[in-house]
């Protein structure tokens, strides 16, 4: 692209109908995709924030596009899926280049960690460099990799045709703390992370996911290149994914790592690593004792812990000081200055959980079932950060199928610092006929979820409604012990094949659940969004329970706290909101063409008794509502005969 263009109203409206006549099938734009890309053309002449809560099929991804590649401005997208990320980049963009009269270049980024580092393969092949890398290179999974590795083009791990075991994924690839620099390495001119940065620079649009637009955010903006328009999709995730990136992490792991980077350049002095390796044990058992139970608050300067951060950052620094006075070549010299990396970054958390205040709240995580635990520190309220680094010098257009809670954007823009007067909102409705292609069961005879007898009962409603749905179902998990047991005990009781998630790379899953369409696909939060499956493979939709956050969840907690000193109801303020935007997300997975017909089930009875339920249900698209076993089942045949009868019609 070759500038800033005015987005003109008419050019806007010949392109749409271009690109919308050359999809397959052809077809005519849909009002709300016009009506949005309207906004979106406005926003960006304007440079005024926009909020756009788009139904499923409003097609928001050309209504944003479009107006974005007309305009000439560099964008950088922001999802939170990998689904949509590979949907854009491999689909939505080389459509619209091939179709649009406008040249423009576009490019996808991910976090440094992605990408294969070829430093460490080739470490591999070193003796001295072994124990730095941490693996067996005769593992099969090593094994496996290092071939990968002598072909692919990206070195993105999303591209491999199996799934990495993370522990094998983590010794052959760095994050940003742990590189040295391309300058710095031997392997720099060929670094796969380096390649897809040069090619982000040089992109007009770039695809990014939330967590490295958190990480850009928090660095400074040094992490990605210049740009004009930043797109939130999926922008109901963004609070908390932008809380996860201005916060930290801190467990023994770090240290261990730092020990094992310290073996690859103090190969004669065992004392340095033998100090790191001791300082990771310390926080381990000091975690663990303070926290009792995952979830635990803390305040991490309270001895014993802040007494440990204070002695293990003058540690770090003598081991630092004794780093640098090596003198180190070839690649020995790259793992001098890996260690270096690790060492300044780990001083660097250290002292900013020394001196994290009332603005955050820290917890311990994990620590069971051999685990290490994990303390977390996160913001409590991320607007002011987003208000400062992001809206203030940039127009963001922020939608999803999930924004608004009942109509109304505010509960959304306060989460995301944004003021009243800030922005504009826009409401697209979903083109389809719920009311026909729909059908929302909650079953009240069901027990409460808090009840023992629950788990029994809901198992058995899900086989009942899978069998009456010949397959064909999505069934979603609100934790994982629950998807886990239902997997275990169901794929033993069904006639179907049952798919689970991690057992196969996300994007081959889905494929394989399209494939054979009386196959049934059981998974946890992160397929209740982000994921297409159009057709007769996705009939029934099932949701175990309400997603509210846990009562217990140390972030919830403390932003309950912030909404009841403010004088809000909590519990309106913060949870309900939360949930009734997952529950959407969840129930959208149904629907996803005009030809489409199904169930979602919900087996959580509050959804039609509690006194907050309204607010749940018309954040669901318009379906219609029972609570009887035999209407559903009757829904399911039904809408079975009528998706052969037109595939019928259309092999005739």
């Amino acid at each position: 692209m070759d500038g800033e263009r005015n987005v003109d109203e008419a050019a806007l409206h010949a392109a749409l109908d271009r690109v919308v006549a050359a999809l397959p099938g052809g077809g005519e734009v849909r009002p709300g995709q016009r009506t949005m890309a309207e906004a979106v053309a406005g926003a960006i002449v304007s440079g005024r924030h926009l909020l756009v809560e788009a139904g499923t099929g409003t097609g928001k991804s050309l209504a944003y596009l479009v107006p974005a590649i007309l305009s000439g401005q560099r964008t950088i997208v922001v999802t939170a899926t990998l689904a949509l990320q590979e949907q854009l980049v491999h689909k939505d963009l080389p459509f619209l280049k091939r179709h649009l009269d406008v040249e423009f270049s576009y490019a996808l980024l991910k976090g440094r960690s992605n990408y294969l580092c070829l430093a460490k393969v080739a470490a591999l092949d070193d003796p001295a460099q072994q124990q730095f890398v941490g693996v067996d290179p005769d593992n099969q999974g090593v094994r496996d990799i290092r071939a990968w590795a002598q072909t692919t083009p990206t070195g993105d791990r999303a591209d491999m045709s199996t799934v990495a075991p993370g522990w094998v994924w983590q010794a052959v690839s760095v994050d940003a703390r742990e590189c040295p620099g391309a300058a710095k390495c031997a392997q720099g001119p060929r670094c796969f992370a380096e390649m897809a940065r040069d090619r982000a620079h040089a992109a007009d649009i770039l695809v990014v996911n939330t967590h490295l637009y958190g990480v850009h955010l928090a660095s400074g903006g040094f992490v990605l290149p210049e740009h004009d328009l930043v797109v939130l999709d999926e922008a109901h995730t963004v609070e908390d994914a932008i809380a996860a990136t201005f916060g930290l992490e801190l467990a023994a792991t770090r240290f261990e790592n730092l020990a094992r980077a310290a073996r690859g350049v103090f190969t004669r002095d065992s004392q340095v690593v033998d100090a790191l390796s001791r300082l990771g044990y310390h926080l381990e058992r000091i975690l663990g004792d303070a926290g009792g139970s995952s979830g635990q608050r803390i305040d991490p300067a309270a001895d014993p812990l802040g007494s440990f951060l204070v002695q293990a950052n003058e540690a770090l620094a003598e081991i630092g000081a004794m780093t640098r006075r090596i003198s180190a070549q070839g690649e020995t010299e790259a793992s001098r200055l890996r260690l270096a990396s690790l060492l300044d970054a780990l001083r660097s958390d250290l002292q900013e959980v020394l001196e994290s205040g009332p603005a955050s709240v820290a917890w311990i995580e994990g620590g069971g079932r051999g685990g290490s635990p994990t303390l977390r520190i996160a913001p409590v309220d991320v607007g002011p950060r987003l208000a400062a680094t992001l809206f203030a010098d940039k127009t963001v257009i922020a939608t999803s199928a999930t924004l608004a809670v009942g109509g109304e954007f505010d509960v959304a823009a306060r989460r995301l610092g944004l003021g009243a007067d800030e922005y504009d909102g826009l409401a697209v409705p979903s083109p389809f006929d719920y009311a026909n292609q729909a059908l929302l069961y909650c079953p009240v005879h069901l027990p409460d979820p808090r009840d023992p007898q629950y788990s029994q009962q809901m198992l058995d409603e899900l086989e009942a409604l899978i069998l009456a749905a010949g397959g064909r179902t999505l069934a979603l998990f609100t934790s994982r012990r629950a998807f886990e047991e239902a997997s275990e005990r169901l794929a033993k009781r069904l006639p179907f094949k049952v798919l689970v998630q991690d057992a196969m790379p996300r994007p081959k899953l889905v494929e394989e659940f399209m494939a054979d369409e009386q196959s049934c696909l059981f998974a946890t939060m992160g397929f209740w969004q982000g994921i297409d499956v159009p057709g007769r493979t996705c009939s029934l939709v099932t949701i175990d329970r309400l997603p509210f956050p846990r009562p217990d969840e140390p972030l919830y907690v403390a932003r309950r706290a912030v909404a009841a000193a403010a004088g809000l109801d909590s519990f309106r303020a913060i949870d309900l909101p939360r949930a009734a935007m997952l529950l959407a997300q969840g129930a959208g997975r149904l629907v996803r063409t005009r030809d489409d017909r199904g169930v979602v089930a919900v087996f959580d009875r509050r959804l039609a008794k509690a006194r907050y339920n309204w607010t749940l249900v018309r954040s669901l698209p318009p379906m219609r509502r029972t609570r009887h076993r035999h209407e559903v089942e009757a829904f399911l045949r039904a809408a079975g005969t009528v998706a052969a009868a037109t595939v019928d019609e259309v092999s005739a």
